[in-house]
Formats: C-alpha cells, structure tokens, sequence
C-alpha cells in the first residue's frame, strides 16, 4: 500500500507527545507505534533509537519541540476562531 509516509511521520510524532513524560535525563515516550515510523523519526534526529526491548524511547529536545509543535496544529482547536 502506498502513503505519505512524512505525514504518518509528522502525526506519530503528534501522538508521542500525548506519551511523553519528564526523567531526569530528558523526556521519553511510550513506543507503542509501527517500527518503520520509529525508525525514521529515530533517523530525522526526534527520537533516540527505538531498537531496545525498554517499552520506551528517549525524545531528543527538537524532538519534544516538533512533537509539540505538530500537536497544537493538528489536535488543538483553533483559538483564532
């Protein structure tokens, strides 16, 4: 089946941020998503690598940042309306 895999991208990372929890190193997220999708928002720099039997992943700074971000676009209403 063929899709935009950079708009499966941007809304997986959307949902992390629904996932995401502080640590004292950074921030993580549960890493209940498609293994492909991981790996290429591991290769974007947004996450640590996802290829460990932890049940979560560490999320880079411009990760959280982008997560965040991608988060208010697409699952927030509009507070301009």
């Amino acid at each position: 089946m063929e899709f935009d895999k950079e708009k499966v991208d941007e809304m997986t990372l959307a949902l992390l941020y629904l996932v995401m929890f502080d640590q004292e190193y950074g921030f993580s997220a549960w890493k209940g998503f498609d293994w492909d999708t991981m790996n290429r928002l591991h290769e974007k720099g947004y996450i640590g690598n996802p290829k460990s039997k932890a049940k979560s992943v560490v999320v880079t700074p411009e990760g959280r940042k982008k997560a965040e971000e991608l988060f208010k676009k697409y699952f927030m209403p509009d507070s301009g309306k």
